[in-house]
């Protein structure tokens, strides 16, 4: 039986679905499934960090390649640090959730990091992969989105492209608040297409010690 969250960060009935998602299609989309209260609250710390100039400008690449690039993506992020307590609900949610993947994918995840998101109108993030096989140690990725009552043509939607056929778009999240989505990081091609309005989010991965390596396979 799939072991069920027991966090009110997140809604319960999702998890199943979640989990029967990612090994049947290597990727999740649910709206609904952070708490509403949590999200705003999330929401108004993120917009204050940025009102406040307090966030740094994504790059891409890691270590000597890393590079600010803002023709490939032009969001600003702040690592969580469990400074807040929305921050500590959130991560323990994650918490949760990573136990719950590993007794029923035994993917033996053993820590997830996670930061904000913000991109001004106007910003995007070109197609990519989140790790690439056998590079890194990310295994699933997860955003969560934060904005309250985003319109229809407010932009900003998450694409996700098929597995196999990376120029095939499976899915198209709206970054509405409460919004969830969970992916395998080397193997699902996502992009963020230009926002209209500010966008709020925060983007976060499940590690392990070595990279997955292949397909997700349910516990049996």
């Amino acid at each position: 039986m799939t072991p069920r969250l027991i966090h009110p960060v997140l809604d319960t009935a999702a998890l199943p679905r979640l989990v029967d998602a990612l090994v049947e299609q290597g990727w999740y989309l649910g709206e609904a499934v952070i708490a509403p209260e949590l999200c705003a609250e999330l929401h108004r710390e993120l917009t204050l960090l940025a009102d406040h100039d307090a966030l740094d400008a994504a790059g891409i690449g890691r270590g000597q390649a890393h590079a600010l690039r803002r023709d490939i993506r032009g969001d600003a992020i702040r690592w969580l640090d469990r400074e807040s307590l929305a921050q500590r609900r959130y991560l323990d949610a994650m918490g949760e959730l990573q136990n719950a993947l590993n007794r029923a994918l035994f993917l033996g995840l053993f820590e997830y990091e996670a930061h904000f998101a913000h991109y001004p109108p106007g910003a995007f993030y070109q197609r990519h992969l989140d790790s690439f096989r056998g590079r890194a140690n990310r295994v699933i990725s997860t955003v969560a989105y934060l904005n309250p009552d985003w319109p229809a043509d407010g932009g900003g939607e998450m694409v996700i492209f098929d597995a196999i056929d990376p120029e095939r778009e499976v899915a198209r999240a709206r970054p509405a608040a409460g919004t969830f989505v969970c992916f395998l990081s080397e193997t699902v091609p996502h992009e963020v297409l230009p926002t209209r309005l500010p966008r709020a989010s925060i983007a976060g991965w499940f590690r392990r010690n070595a990279s997955l390596g292949g397909r997700v396979d349910p516990a049996r």
